[in-house]
C-alpha cells in the first residue's frame, strides 16, 4: 500500500523496523522539525508543523501495523474474529474496514477489489472473512487508535 511505503520512506525505515527504531527515528526527527526551532518567520514554522504533522502520522500509523503491536493484541484479535459478528464493512482504495458487534474495528490493507466484491457477495461473510480475509491481510485496530487518542 503507498501510504505504508511513503510513511517508512519519510522515517527513513524499512519492513523490519521494531518499535524501539521507530521511536528512536521518530524523537531524532521530531528534534529537527520541532516548530520552535523554526522563529525566523512565520513561513517557515508553519512548514515545520506541517512536517511535525505528517511525521507523528507516520509512526502511530507505523506503531499500529508493527509485528510487535499485532503480537501484544492477538489474543483479543483472535476473540473478536472467532466470536463477533460482522456488523459493517467500507472498501476503499484496497483497505477494507469491517466493524464487529464486539465493537472493535479492523483495517486490513491491500485487498483486491475482487476479494471485497466476493465478500459482499458472500452467503455468509463472517465465514468468508475467517477463511480469506482476517489472516490473509495485514491489518491494524481501530478501536485501540480512539481509545488511546
Amino acid at each position: 500500500m503507498k501510504k505504508i511505503i511513503d510513511y517508512r520512506r519519510l522515517l527513513g525505515v524499512t519492513e523490519t523496523a521494531e518499535l524501539q527504531e521507530l521511536k528512536s527515528v521518530y524523537r531524532g526527527l521530531m528534534k529537527t522539525w520541532h516548530p520552535d526551532k523554526f522563529q525566523e518567520s512565520e513561513e517557515s514554522k508553519l512548514a515545520a508543523e506541517e512536517k511535525s504533522k505528517t511525521i507523528i502520522e507516520a509512526y502511530h500509523f507505523l506503531v499500529s501495523i508493527a509485528p510487535e503491536t499485532r503480537e501484544q493484541t492477538l489474543a483479543d484479535y483472535v476473540t473478536t474474529t472467532t466470536t463477533a459478528a460482522i456488523t459493517d464493512f467500507e472498501f476503499k482504495q484496497q483497505v477494507l474496514k469491517v466493524e464487529f458487534s464486539d465493537g472493535n474495528a479492523y483495517e486490513y490493507f491491500d485487498v483486491p477489489k475482487a476479494v471485497y466484491v466476493k465478500l459482499v457477495n458472500a452467503d455468509s461473510p463472517g465465514r468468508f472473512a475467517r477463511r480469506h480475509i482476517y489472516n490473509e491481510f495485514l491489518y491494524r485496530s481501530l478501536s485501540r487508535l480512539t481509545a488511546t487518542v
